[in-house]
């Protein structure tokens, strides 16, 4: 942004003279699109440059860059902050999905990472208001952490939609993946392949995130519906810290011979990463999967479908969550009186390899 800044102040790119693309910008400097598209915005908001759509980033006039212009422009392009756990792919969708539309309306969005980090986390929600932004997109870290945070957003009326995840105790717009009905989908397939035994895996405590709990609710209301019993046996939860990076080659070998114990012949695992692990556990021990032992992921992220034996996934809809989210956040910015609302977005089973019916040799030795 400063480089371009200069060029621009110094003359060296003239009046109406068209800037590089968000591409070239971001080859030419070794950064994202993402990036490269905020130096532009920043650039825009300082009053030196506008933009086309379609077309591209021009050189405002000079007798345009008065203080009271760059004011102007400022004050012309609101801005909306979206604050994520983490960067991977499927936050990249996020962030496309509310930027497509954001930007139909004149509004720009920043991105701010919190590193899982409940601190950090807080003290956007803490700042962000004070640095004239007009309304916050959050994916908490979890539906337990900064409620405080979220009560005082509410009450103050500052406009607030979550995204993933939703707090029970507080009427805030938010957007989910229908995770009941992903969950459910999952332990039907599992439980018409003929799995009885079925394990539901999670890193963290069920409670912990709103997704989490409904993808549990999903399985245990197709137990149910199916005549199945919900063993709390069944369900292992919350290792997350026992489970670090030196050791856990080793935790998740134990898992999978403590699963095998339990007569387990099916695992519901939480998000595809933690499944990826599971099954690579169960491959090391000499377990056939899925002869011995399917395995369902969630997130349909891209290392389910790399792995050595794809996964069986769920998948979200991550461009249309932000999309949406984007829609909600702009209707209460612009005081379009909506009761909060919980908007749910459908998801879809994507069946792989990870998951069959049980080999007939290893049902045949479990009678024995």
């Amino acid at each position: 942004m400063e480089d371009l800044k200069e060029k621009i102040l110094s003359g060296e790119y003239k009046d109406d003279q068209q800037l590089p693309t968000e591409v070239e910008l971001a080859e030419q400097s070794g950064v994202s699109r993402i990036t490269s598209k905020r130096a532009l915005i920043e650039l825009e908001r300082e009053g030196l440059i506008y933009r086309k759509r379609g077309s591209g980033s021009y050189v405002k006039k000079q007798e345009q860059r008065s203080a009271s212009g760059e004011h102007v422009a400022a004050s012309q392009t609101p801005i909306i902050s979206m604050v994520l756990p983490y960067m991977a792919t499927s936050e990249l969708d996020f962030i496309k999905g509310a930027t497509d539309y954001l930007d139909t309306k004149g509004y720009y969005l920043s991105i701010h990472n919190s590193n899982w980090s409940k601190d950090r986390e807080r003290e956007f929600l803490s700042r962000i208001p004070k640095n004239g932004a007009s309304g916050i997109i959050l994916y908490p870290i979890s539906t337990i952490s900064n409620i405080d945070m979220l009560n005082a957003l509410y009450w103050n009326e500052f406009p607030l939609v979550m995204i993933d995840q939703y707090v029970e105790s507080l009427p805030i717009t938010s957007v989910v993946s229908d995770n009941i009905s992903g969950g459910y989908l999952v332990a039907k397939k599992l439980i018409e392949l003929g799995h009885e035994r079925i394990a539901f895996v999670s890193s963290i405590s069920i409670e912990f995130r709103s997704s989490v709990r409904d993808r549990y609710q999903g399985y245990c209301k197709a137990l149910r519906d199916h005549g199945l019993t919900v063993d709390p046996e069944l369900v292992i939860a919350d290792f997350y810290r026992e489970a670090d990076q030196d050791t856990s080659n080793t935790f998740y070998k134990n898992m999978i011979r403590r699963i095998m114990d339990l007569g387990v012949t099916a695992v519901q695992v939480e998000h595809d990463h933690l499944s990826v692990d599971l099954l690579r556990s169960a491959l090391e021990l000499g377990i056939q999967v899925p002869g011995q032992l399917s395995i369902a992921g969630f997130d349909d992220h891209m290392i389910s479908s790399l792995v050595e034996v794809p996964l069986t996934t769920v998948a979200q809809d991550y461009n249309e969550i932000g999309r949406k989210a984007a829609e909600l956040i702009v209707q209460q910015i612009e005081g379009q009186d909506k009761a909060p609302e919980q908007v749910l977005i459908p998801v879809r089973l994507i069946e792989r390899s990870s998951t069959a019916v049980l080999s007939e040799a290893y049902s045949v030795q479990e009678q024995m």
